[in-house]
């Protein structure tokens, strides 16, 4: 391990269904003195966040009940935890994935199966990256960047689109969720009934 992979008191969360990847990512990111935090799902990780705090977060885009998508976006959704890194994991690395995934506000795509050397990359890349202030020009370059990837996304063929909402969680009434500046993939997602990111908070979901 090189002096760049010394991660120590860095606290990463990683969020998947698949034990395998959970336990992969845990020893990678040990071995870097990173504390790791592990969920299961987004609902899991939703209930961590406010407990853990965490640095950085890994999060897979199919998992049960709450997708990645959907997670990520209630997460940059948070005032206090909005500038938290998040980086999506993904068997599927197409347009269409990367964009859906800018959509909703994450810092970054990672395909699985990642190796060692990809995943450390990323930490390095993103939980060490100093805060800059953001020029107009850097804003104004964000904002064009956020609208061709929506774009990339209503371009996409109508049967991809479908294909991808079928694959997603069982659909169900819920309010449309929006990012802060762009509509979200089409999509029911439900709401929670309290404050997810309150510490230790236990809380059950009410469908309207």
């Amino acid at each position: 391990m090189s002096a760049s992979d010394n991660f120590d008191g860095l606290k990463v969360m990683v969020i998947d269904d698949s034990n395998t990847i959970r336990r992969s990512a845990e020893i990678f990111l040990g071995k870097t003195g990173a504390r790791v935090v592990l969920a299961e799902d987004g609902f899991d990780a939703l209930a961590k966040i406010a407990d853990h705090q965490p640095d950085l977060i890994f999060c897979d885009v199919m998992m049960p009940r709450l997708d990645g998508y959907q997670t990520c976006a209630l997460i940059k959704k948070s005032p206090k935890f909005k500038s938290t890194p998040v980086v999506m994991l993904s068997s599927k690395d197409g347009l269409f994935d990367k964009a859906k995934g800018r959509m909703v506000g994450s810092d970054h795509y990672l395909t699985k199966p990642f190796t060692k050397d990809s995943l450390l990359q990323a930490v390095a890349e993103f939980a060490r990256r100093p805060p800059e202030p953001v020029s107009a020009a850097q804003a104004a370059a964000a904002a064009a960047d956020q609208a061709h990837a929506a774009a990339a996304y209503q371009q996409a063929p109508q049967q991809e689109r479908a294909g991808q909402q079928a694959a997603g969680p069982a659909t169900v009434a819920a309010p449309e969720l929006k990012s802060p500046e762009l509509d979200l993939p089409e999509g029911d997602l439900p709401q929670p009934a309290v404050d997810l990111f309150k510490p230790s908070e236990k809380f059950t979901l009410s469908l309207v």
